[in-house]
């Protein structure tokens, strides 16, 4: 990559996995149904290889790959990018022990990964975590027996049918994010239920009951009370990628309205000839190409290992996801009714694009993360 431009290798790699995703992943998004987990799809993602290069990449590779699999197919994407999320924790805190019997899994698409940091008053605010890790009374007190977990995740992707869950829980060694600590948690721990959410968006969401759920040390992510950290090392990585996801359905909403406006006859001409559609496509195309740019360099710097990487984190998650939002609305409006249409490229764009400025943190907390590192 020389500056901001993609290299000949990276634009071909580009190029491939946007043809996967149209002809070899986008046949088993159709097959699927909305708000379950795809795992014929995660099958083929793990066959294709895919899943290996989601944990081999770094955060540039990560960008491109998410970039080009939205632009095709955004369910492959977000089912990629999931089990990325649920078990990265797993392969940078993970023991030995845990990371040889998930991790393959992972990468063939047969065990499926959920992040579950969210909680039902705790969102955007993640240190606010209520969740309790109580020292199991049975066992002995703190890490030399084990904990019970109980109370609520809520939002949790791929909940509740991941085959197990990275669990920020309140163990309590101090305040805020000092007292969190992070848990591999297998799906079929006793005291653990769930139930699925019907959210807008088409990726399974759903709520996480813990009934005094027994976690041990073998169950540990990283050290007690470093859960937090575990947590946010993890969302430094993804959110330049969320970043490259919303780049991804931007663009594809973009080319829809280049070819649709182009074509599309009004006032006795085509719609590109009207000053005002070609302004706004102008627009359009202006802000992806600077929230691709600004996307490009936060993994840039996160691959370098630069100290701002959670200021650029934050301003590339934010632009790209509001720039997306911005793209898909106006190509809805140019391409009429139409578009709305369920089945229509840009109706299930629409969809799609909402969710982005709020998970993993939302834009309001972007700005804040932006905003406390200029002043720092």
């Amino acid at each position: 990559m020389t500056g901001f431009a993609l290299g000949a290798e990276q634009e071909q790699w580009c190029g491939q996995l946007r043809e996967l995703s149209a002809t070899r992943l986008r046949p088993l998004a159709d097959k699927g149904e909305p708000g379950r987990v795809n795992r014929p799809l995660l099958a083929e993602l793990g066959a294709l290889g895919l899943l290996d290069r989601l944990f081999a990449s770094g955060a540039l590779e990560l960008c491109l790959l998410r970039e080009s699999l939205a632009y095709g197919c955004t369910e492959a994407e977000t089912a990629l990018a999931l089990q990325g999320l649920g078990a990265h924790p797993v392969l940078s805190a993970g023991t030995d022990a845990q990371r040889e019997r998930w991790l393959p899994q992972v990468r063939a698409g047969r065990a499926v990964a959920a992040f579950a940091l969210s909680e039902p008053g705790a969102g955007s605010d993640a240190a606010a975590l209520a969740l309790a890790a109580e020292p199991d009374a049975g066992a002995g007190p703190g890490a030399a027996g084990g904990w019970r977990l109980s109370g609520e995740k809520c939002w949790i992707s791929n909940a509740p049918e991941a085959d197990f869950y990275t669990v920020f829980a309140r163990t309590g060694e101090g305040p805020g994010a000092k007292g969190v600590t992070a848990f591999l948690v297998p799906a079929d721990r006793p005291g653990l239920s769930g139930e699925p959410l019907e959210m807008l968006s088409p990726h399974p969401i759903g709520r996480l009951v813990f009934d005094g759920v027994p976690v041990g040390p073998e169950d540990l992510l990283g050290r007690p009370g470093r859960g937090f950290a575990v947590a946010m090392a993890t969302l430094n990585l993804f959110r330049p990628s969320v970043g490259a996801f919303a780049v991804g359905m931007a663009r594809a909403a973009l080319d829809a309205t280049l070819a649709h406006t182009a074509s599309r006859t009004a006032f006795g001409g085509v719609l590109g000839d009207l000053q005002a559609v070609g302004h706004r496509v102008a627009e359009m195309a202006t802000r992806t190409e600077a929230a691709r740019l600004l996307v490009y360099a936060a993994a840039g710097a996160y691959d370098a290992g630069d100290a701002d990487v959670p200021r650029r984190s934050a301003m590339a998650k934010l632009l790209a996801t509001e720039t997306a939002q911005y793209v898909v609305d106006h190509a809805v409006q140019l391409h009429g009714a139409a578009a709305l249409r369920r089945g229509h490229l840009l109706e299930h764009l629409y969809r799609e694009v909402r969710a982005p400025r709020i998970y993993e943190g939302a834009s309001e907390v972007q700005r804040t993360i932006i905003a406390r590192e200029l002043y720092r």
